[in-house]
């Protein structure tokens, strides 16, 4: 073979190489412009399992964990390092039926404000592989749970100031000639019926307070303004007591809550504190900061409580004193409100009683912690004390101390002069 045809030759392989090249390229670009952009369904599946409101874990036959989002273990579906027992057995069954079967998977110890009905359902997936999907049921039980309550309640309650009224109008009805009787029981029928509107009135505020698992919203409240609108609503039952409420010096404290709910159970806290009180003697308010905790105590020199009642007197409708708390038209349900209000902003309340001496409840409420600066009546106050923190973000200050909702004190007045 001549040089020249080697030339040619290999000139030619050439040519065919970067002809097959290019179009090899071309193919590759073309591809790559047909693939499409994003994630894959894989990867959106995953997405799925994992920002899923339901706690979803995928076991094996040998009830091993393979897949398993965030939300199992929120509700206790997944331990440390496996899944419920009671889900692996249920697992176990369905692999040998191949049948889908509900499951029972409630905390066995309560927890907090953590789920406490949780339901699962356990499928099959083939070649040995289920999922156990489980639910939070717990709003739904609990909100059955306060309807049974409330009308397990209104039955038990209800049933005494029903009946008085009726009994009194017969008697009414048969002293009709008689001026005398008829304002008698007359009288006797307006206080029954305006003890059945308190009763009413604060039986829905209770079960407002224990079907809400946390409050609505948060408002920066001023401690000092709720003391001044609970001494307000009571001025009218201390005045008629004959009883002086005092307080301590403006603290500037702050809190986070809800102010009326709080001014609700401030005013059950004096009311109580009146309505077991003699005549003259002193009712006291004071607040401090301890701790983190805002501290509101009343202190009354009234009748005080037997220690054997101190642990009941927060149950609904539990009275130590039956007698004075019917002459005082009480309803045995200040005190349940003032539990579960402290309850919903994350405090508590507790009672120090001595019979013959006084007693003195205080309601604690974790203090606000704001910036060091704070635009507002309580910055410019000398008592108010430096909290050095910032924890952003800073809930609302609030600005309309009235809310729509108004929940009532024992024996107050609606705003528009009406009874409630």
């Amino acid at each position: 073979m001549t040089a020249p045809v080697s030339i040619a030759m290999a000139i030619g392989a050439l040519i065919v190489g970067v002809g097959i090249g290019f179009l090899i390229a071309r193919t590759r670009t073309k591809r790559a412009e047909r693939a499409p952009v994003g994630p894959s369904v894989a990867e959106l599946l995953q997405r799925l399992v994992r920002s899923s409101n339901s706690g979803v874990v995928v076991l094996n036959r040998f009830g091993d964990m393979v897949l398993h989002n965030p939300r199992a273990y929120e509700l206790g579906l997944v331990g440390v390092s496996q899944a419920d027992p009671r889900a692996r057995q249920a697992a176990e069954h369905v692999v040998e039926t191949d049948e889908t079967m509900e499951i029972d998977l409630s905390p066995l110890e309560a927890r907090g404000r953590q789920p406490e009905a949780v339901l699962g359902e356990v499928r099959p997936l083939g070649d040995g592989f289920t999922v156990v999907e489980a639910v939070d049921h717990s709003e739904a039980v609990r909100l059955e749970a306060t309807r049974r309550d409330f009308v397990a309640n209104v039955s038990h309650e209800l049933k005494t100031p029903v009946g008085a009224i009726a009994l009194l109008s017969e008697a009414v009805l048969d002293a009709a000639e008689d001026v005398e009787e008829v304002r008698r029981f007359g009288s006797k029928i307006l206080r029954e019926s305006t003890r059945l509107g308190h009763l009413v009135t604060e039986l829905i505020a209770l079960s407002r307070l224990q079907g809400a698992e946390r409050l609505p919203d948060l408002n920066v409240v001023e401690v000092d303004a709720v003391v001044r609108e609970a001494l307000g609503r009571t001025a009218l039952s201390a005045e008629s007591a004959e009883i002086a409420v005092t307080t301590d010096a403006p603290s500037g404290l702050l809190i986070e809550g809800d102010r009326t709910l709080l001014v609700t159970a401030l005013s059950n806290l004096l009311e109580n504190a009146v309505a077991y009180s003699t005549a003259a003697s002193p009712v006291s308010v004071s607040r401090r900061l301890v701790n983190g905790q805002v501290e509101i105590a009343v202190t009354d020199r009234g009748i005080g409580i037997a220690e054997e009642d101190q642990q009941r007197v927060f149950e609904r409708f539990y009275r130590a004193d039956k007698a004075r708390s019917r002459a005082t038209g009480g309803t045995g349900l200040g005190l349940a409100i003032v539990k579960h209000v402290a309850a919903n902003h994350g405090g508590s309340v507790s009672l120090w009683s001595s019979p013959g001496t006084g007693s003195t409840f205080t309601l604690r409420i974790p203090a606000h912690r704001a910036p060091e600066k704070f635009t507002g009546e309580a910055e410019a106050s000398p008592n108010r004390p430096a909290t050095g923190m910032q924890l952003p973000p800073v809930p609302r200050q609030e600005k309309n101390p009235e809310r729509t909702t108004r929940l009532v004190a024992t024996g107050q007045e609606s705003p528009d002069g009406g009874t409630l």
